[in-house]
């Protein structure tokens, strides 16, 4: 099988995975996917490889694509982000203008079942923090409306996080 073929038209499915390792697959499978808008929610970013040279190799690749294209992370505490991850504070350095880095406010703090969301139509919901038991849609734009909206409501509880020009470093 192509796998760029297979990356560009995917087939419809949705997988329950139960290992981070599934979980950090499916993440760079998602990422592969995107054609538009990343959305992401997470703790602190801190499992899952968001740091590795393959995974912010492939989130530049995204946002130098096409014009327009989008990265969004709410987290409940940034503190690993900015200790801790080099690699993606140099990406919202260089790429600032179309990718945004926020914490949660008070009311989504309340918030435990990470969210990875591509182009409202794929997902991984992850469904506790502390579990690694995911559910996995490819092609699913149905079964992501709910989760889009999720990701919007704590979206907008988001208050500044790291910005794209973070002194002292």
């Amino acid at each position: 099988m192509d796998s760029s073929t297979s990356a560009e038209s995917p087939e419809p499915r949705v997988a329950e995975l139960v290992t981070i390792a599934e979980q950090t697959a499916a993440i760079d499978q998602l990422i592969a996917l995107a054609r538009h808008h990343i959305q992401v929610f997470d703790q602190d970013l801190s499992q899952m490889g968001w740091n590795g040279a393959p995974r912010t190799d492939r989130l530049a690749a995204f946002l130098r694509g096409v014009r327009g294209r989008r990265l969004d992370i709410i987290v409940h505490d940034t503190r690993y982000l900015e200790t801790a991850c080099p690699r993606m504070l140099k990406l919202l350095g260089v790429y600032g203008y179309a990718m945004a880095i926020l914490r949660t406010g008070a009311e989504g703090k309340v918030a435990t079942d990470p969210l990875l969301i591509v182009d409202s139509q794929h997902y991984l919901h992850r469904f506790h923090f502390e579990q690694p038991r995911a559910a996995l849609g490819i092609l699913q734009p149905e079964q992501t409306q709910p989760l889009v909206a999720r990701f919007a409501e704590i979206w907008a509880t988001g208050e500044s996080g790291i910005n794209a020009t973070v002194l002292g470093l």
